[in-house]
């Protein structure tokens, strides 16, 4: 009896440790592949999973969006030119239990696979084109990638979500060349917009220039027209109203305003302006005497 119960005191912890070592936990960006005895056995959705020790097996991959870099990779491009290339995939494994069993069964190690493929890709795509068609053409090449892959990895339970080419880089010394080729032309741009801006400016002020003096010669056209109606008007006005006792009147205004200043003035005889003159001083003008012989 004492010998039953040691049997069971040691059976039961060997037990409690094949039952723990069994269990196996599914997350949810996880599925699973279950073997027994080396033989595809059931899928392993999220949760809780046992699988008998030793007899199974069981294969978990993550099923959410992963990224492999392609490695930069030393291309010779179709003008003999040695350009540094590398490349970034995303993928992820389909989360269906078909999906699961090729990206297991179909190919080995599917990430070194897709490494691989996307290296040996590149090189035939940009082997074709020159370093400056290569460097213009980023979304074709991209776009060429991108189908390649897509095509090779259906059978292995992959979707290729999108493929980015990272780089395109040429040689030192033809990269140097090509920044003092884009300087140069920058520096060109840069003296030919500076130029049409100073052309610009000339010739706005150019037309102001003509502006003003169109407007200067305007306003001595108006200021000649004005002056010229103005002596009309008044060779009119001096026609019709400066007769008789008011050119008389005009006449005195004119020796007033010169007798102030004790000036001197000769007036001829005989003429009205004298008689006035001796009529406003009470003075009756002496003939002249005719001479005798």
């Amino acid at each position: 009896m004492e010998s039953e119960m040691n049997f069971w005191y040691f059976l039961i912890p060997i037990g409690l440790l094949i039952i723990a070592a069994g269990i196996r936990i599914v997350r949810p960006t996880q599925r699973g592949l279950i073997e027994r005895l080396g033989k595809y056995n059931k899928f392993a959705n999220p949760g809780f999973h046992w699988i008998i020790p030793i007899i199974d097996k069981i294969y978990v991959i993550n099923v959410t969006e992963q990224m492999v870099d392609a490695e930069p990779q030393e291309i010779i491009t179709n003008d003999n030119l040695n350009a540094s290339v590398d490349a970034q995939v995303y993928f992820r494994v389909k989360s269906d239990e078909d999906s699961v069993k090729g990206s297991i069964y179909n190919v080995n190690n599917f990430r070194w696979q897709i490494v691989n493929l996307a290296r040996t890709t590149l090189r035939n795509i940009i082997g074709t084109l020159t370093l400056k068609s290569a460097n213009s053409e980023r979304g074709k090449i991209n776009a060429e990638l991108y189908k390649t892959l897509h095509t090779e990895t259906k059978g292995w339970g992959i979707e290729i979500v999108r493929t980015e080419l990272k780089q395109i880089d040429p040689p030192k010394d033809v990269q140097e060349t090509m920044n003092k080729v884009v300087k140069a032309e920058n520096e060109k741009i840069a003296a030919i917009d500076s130029a049409t801006a100073a052309e610009t400016v000339a010739d706005g002020v150019k037309r102001a220039k003509i502006k003003e003096a169109e407007g200067f010669k305007q306003s001595k056209i108006l200021h000649a027209e004005g002056e010229a109606e103005a002596i009309r008007l008044v060779n009119e006005a001096a026609d019709k109203y400066f007769v008789g006792n008011a050119q008389m009147l005009r006449k005195l205004e004119a020796m007033e305003s010169s007798l102030e200043n004790n000036t001197k003035i000769v007036i001829p005889t005989g003429t009205e302006l004298v008689n006035i003159i001796g009529e406003m001083a009470g003075i009756v003008p002496i003939e002249k005497k005719s001479s005798k012989k």
